[in-house]
């Protein structure tokens, strides 16, 4: 962390940052003398950054340590509520004869992760999907690839030079920055991503990219998980016709009225 602070225009803020991040990955609450640790500070410097957050609300102290506070879900609402296509998602997802029966998600790309901003749950009988917040590597991820998907080649290879943002979680994952280049390169000629088992074992996703609707607003991408076993391809083709139409309806509402 000590390169972030050093190019920091404010310290104080970046570790604040750092070990909100950090309680947010942590499961269950985190010590004082852990946070230190892991955030590579002097106690003292813990403690005034901690009491800061806890009286903004940001963090919670229980008896298991520190914990996240009310205010980041307040604050994440209001992020949420200023999305009205994370509503437009729900909208589309119920009204659509195939989609409402599957487990449907969209995200935004950040940085080498995707942010799980809106989940359907469908009736699939799938719970292994992320849930709204989670963030995973997106190189695994059928959203993730449909995102980076829209990046030069140069881009991807100088975001995906550390091993670290390639982690692998099963077999079937992507492993080099290579790999990931050619993966990206069949989806842009598909039309749509695929993950076939590198996020969970016998869980089949698709995604379509939906470009951003303005100037300087962001792409998101609108995906499907489904179980492999029980998918047929004409039901994986089915699915994406649905989902290139539940694109089309979110990137023009008024086509919905029509």
């Amino acid at each position: 962390m000590g390169h972030l602070v050093e190019k920091s225009p404010a310290p104080a803020v970046t570790r604040a940052a750092a070990l909100l991040d950090l309680l947010a990955q942590a499961h269950g609450g985190l010590g004082l003398t852990e946070i230190a640790r892991a955030l590579g500070l002097a106690k003292s410097s813990t403690s005034n950054i901690c009491v800061a957050l806890e009286q903004a609300g940001l963090i919670a102290r229980r008896e298991t340590g520190y914990v996240l506070g009310r205010q980041v879900a307040r604050l994440g609402g209001a992020y949420l509520r200023g999305f009205d296509l994370v509503r437009e998602f729900y909208r589309v997802c119920e009204a659509s004869q195939v989609l409402s029966r599957e487990l449907l998600q969209l995200a935004l790309l950040d940085g080498t992760q995707v942010l799980y901003l809106a989940r359907h749950e469908g009736r699939a009988p799938l719970r292994l999907s992320a849930t709204v917040g989670d963030r995973f590597p997106a190189p695994i991820t059928a959203v993730g690839t449909a995102l980076l998907s829209r990046l030069d080649p140069a881009e991807v290879r100088e975001r995906f030079a550390d091993p670290v943002t390639l982690p692998v979680w099963t077999d079937s994952s992507v492993r080099t920055v290579e790999d990931l280049l050619a993966k990206l390169a069949a989806t842009a000629e598909r039309g749509f991503a695929v993950d076939d088992g590198e996020t969970h074992p016998g869980v089949y996703g698709v995604a379509v990219l939906l470009p951003a609707a303005t100037a300087g607003g962001e792409p998101v991408a609108l995906g499907c998980s489904m179980m492999k076993a029980s998918m047929t391809a004409e039901h994986r083709d089915t699915v994406v016709d649905a989902l290139r139409s539940a694109r089309e309806e979110l990137a023009d509402p008024m086509r919905a009225a029509d």
